[in-house]
Order: structure tokens, then sequence, then C-alpha cells
């Protein structure tokens, strides 16, 4: 029965090649999302012919992983590998001592290491496959001299990227590329073809984080050169539960401009524990509650709601652009906050780099579920914010722990042990 190899009557949407006359497919996805199945497959239609003995579209095909051990054991013997995908009829047979494989109508397929760029010299193909592209240690190397490679054939220089994304230069620059398409998908877009425990083990320990959000988001997380606070450091500063704290502010940096396309208003909440001796704080950064687009009467309804909810202390906005009238704004919807306001005196980065300092000595946790947050973060770096627009979230991020933990001219309530 041919049924189960008919790939285009049961693939995901994110398996199959999008149209037009595209140069690189890139598939982005989480772990287990079937990105090597779509790889195999196309390889397939490019190889196989109406019968088993027919020519297809191509006659030599690279597959191209990090190792030649890695590439074999995925790419050629994997569970979905080419061997697993292929018809009884149309299966090749895999050549061990030439490391490739030979079809029953004489296409082959030849594996490649990317650790071994100058391997991809001479030789000459019409498609490729690469496979995990986001890790390749010579990345750079292994995918320019497979550039030179393809030169077989009617339409070469076609190649089907399968990848978890990660932030490396390569992968932005092929994706940039006019002639580059791509199709992504989360893990538990494939859950018919995983097992329920695995999909509810995962989501549960890493939901939320930014490794979450790159291995089963399949998103590509920014982190620039010389960025003040890394993903690894965000993820390290992880925290599932939250105790009681001694105070907890809510700070805001209020937008210039008004309007639906107005900047962000950053408004984030955050709490300290303490021991008595400063050097033993922790804090804690537990809400981002910021909002965009919004009318100044919005986002400071929006700022006192917040205050209340967390039981804060005190609410903390700069007044750079507001002057009085940020003050006022709060006062007319609750005249009883505690409010302090904050003058920027120095340059963004200068603020920010106390407090990166904070989260270098492991003293600033993150609750789950700040991702708009933590990408300004990342992209906050000593020449400046390299993001888009203005780093709305990072100000007032930098404030309320600056007020917590820096600012030697804060006034304390006397701890109190409290809980949410």
């Amino acid at each position: 029965m041919s049924l189960p190899w008919i790939f285009e009557i049961w693939a995901l949407g994110h398996q199959l090649p999008p149209p037009g006359d595209w140069t690189t497919w890139v598939v982005l996805g989480g772990r287990g999302a079937g990105k090597t199945r779509a790889g195999a497959e196309w390889v397939r239609a490019q190889v196989e012919g109406a019968g088993p003995l027919d020519a297809g579209k191509c006659k030599r095909v690279a597959l191209v992983g990090e190792t030649i051990d890695q590439t074999r054991e995925v790419m050629v013997f994997g569970e979905s590998g080419l061997l697993a995908c292929c018809p009884p009829d149309r299966r090749p047979v895999w050549q061990a001592t030439r490391k490739r494989l030979l079809w029953p109508n004489r296409a082959v397929a030849e594996i490649y290491s990317a650790h071994n760029p100058e391997s991809l010299r001479g030789p000459q193909f019409d498609c490729a496959w690469v496979d995990e592209l986001a890790k390749w240690k010579r990345g750079q190397e292994a995918w320019d001299m497979l550039q030179f490679a393809l030169r077989l054939g009617e339409r070469p220089q076609q190649v089907v990227i399968t990848t978890t994304p990660k932030n490396i230069r390569l992968l932005k620059e092929i994706l940039a590329e006019a002639a580059t398409v791509q199709t992504s998908a989360p893990t538990k877009a494939n859950r018919a073809n995983l097992a329920e425990s695995f999909l509810t083990y995962i989501t549960d320990k890493y939901k939320g984080s930014r490794l979450g959000r790159q291995e089963l988001s399949g998103e590509i997380l920014t982190a620039e050169e010389g960025a003040l606070w890394s993903l690894n450091q965000l993820d390290a500063a992880r925290v599932s539960a939250i105790g009681d704290f001694d105070r907890i502010v809510v700070a805001v940096d209020p937008p210039v401009t008004t309007g639906k396309s107005a900047d962000t208003c950053g408004i984030i909440v955050a709490g300290v524990m303490t021991d008595g001796r400063p050097v033993k704080w922790r804090a804690t950064v537990l809400h981002d509650a910021s909002i965009q687009g919004a009318s100044p009467q919005q986002w400071a309804a929006e700022a006192v709601r917040v205050f209340h909810e967390y039981k804060c202390d005190r609410l903390v906005a700069e007044v750079n652009q507001g002057g009085e009238l940020v003050e006022s704004l709060i006062r007319q919807i609750d005249p009883l906050v505690s409010y302090r306001a904050v003058r920027a005196s120095r340059g963004k980065v200068a603020r920010a780099e106390p407090v990166a300092a904070l989260y270098e000595q492991g003293r600033v946790g993150h609750l789950a579920g700040m991702p708009e947050l933590e990408d300004q973060m990342c992209e906050m770096t000593a020449r400046g914010f390299v993001g888009k627009g203005s780093p709305d979230r990072v100000d007032a991020l930098v404030w309320a722990i600056t007020d917590l933990m820096i600012d030697p001219a804060r006034v304390f309530l006397a701890p109190r042990v409290r809980g949410l």
C-alpha cells in the first residue's frame, strides 16, 4: 500500500516546501517539531522519479551536519532519516566506505561534516540538505564552501536547512536574503507523533524560559554582542516561586508620545528580601505590566492598579519628560499612593550597568513570563540600545532595582513579612 509513503497527504504545514522560486528553505522548529522528516522528504522529492528506476530532478545531493557521526545517525539512519522515509522499492543502499547513499535510479547523497569545510572543496551537487546549522562551530566557512559546490543541474543552489533556531549571524543573514523562504513550528505542533508525557514534562519545566522559547517554540532570541545581559544569565536567574519580600516597588518609565503609535510605557514590579546586611539582599522581578499605545490616563491607571495588586510600598516614576504631570496623573487616580519621582542625570547604559552587575553576582531573579522585557535586556549593550524603538521596559526595570538595591537616598519602610 503506497498511502503511508505519500508525505503530502499527512504532512504538517511547516513540513511542506513553500511555493515560489526560492533558493533556500529554512525550517525552524522546536525539538521534535518534525524538522528532520521535512528535510528527508524534500530530498526524496528531489531524487525520486515516477518509477523506482526513473531519474528525478536531482542526481547528486549533499547532506551536511555538524559532524560525520551526527549526519549519518540523524539524517541517514535516524527515525525520521532518509532510510526510514523511503519506500522499499526506492530505498537507497548505504555504502559505508564511501559515506554515501545510492538509490536504485543511481542518484547519490553524500554526507559531510561542517567541522571540515575543506571537504566540500572539489565535489559538486545539484541540491543539499543542511541540518542544525545554528550549532555549527565553523558555520560560515562550511556554508560558503557548500555554495561553491552547488553547481549541477538546471536549478542548482537549492538548499533546505532544518534547525533549531539560535541567534547566530549566519542564520540571520540567510533568513534576510530575498531568495530565502521560511516555515516554523513549535514542538507541540507535532504532538501526534510525540509522547504526551514528554510534552508535559518539558513544557512544565521550560515554559516561560528563554531556553523554552528557543528549544520548544522555535524562536530566534536576540542576544547582541557586548550585551549587558545574556540569554544564559537570564535563564540562570529564573525562579519558579517567590518568598516573603521586605519591600516591593512598581517602577514606571512614561512614554514621551501619546496615541496608538506611542512608545510603550514601561511598568515593572520587583521585590527584595534582606537579612539586614545589604550584601545579602536579593531582588526578584515579579511582573512586566508595560502597556503600549495607551493614553497618559490609561498607563497611570495601570500603574496604580499594579501597585495595589502587588501591595507595593512605593511607585517610582521617571519624570525627565513629564515633570509634575506624572505625579498629577497618579494622584488623580489615588492620592494616597506612596510616590517617588526620579530624574535621569546619566545615560541609559550608565544607569543600567550597576543593575547588570547585580545580575552577574546572582542577586536578581526573574519569574517566568516576561519575554519582551528579557529581549530588550539582551539588546542593551555597552554601545547603547540596539533594538527597535526605546528600551522602556529596561528603563523601568533599572529604576525598580535601583530603588530597591542601589540608591542610597531610598527611604525604607520597616521590614515586614508579606505574601502575594
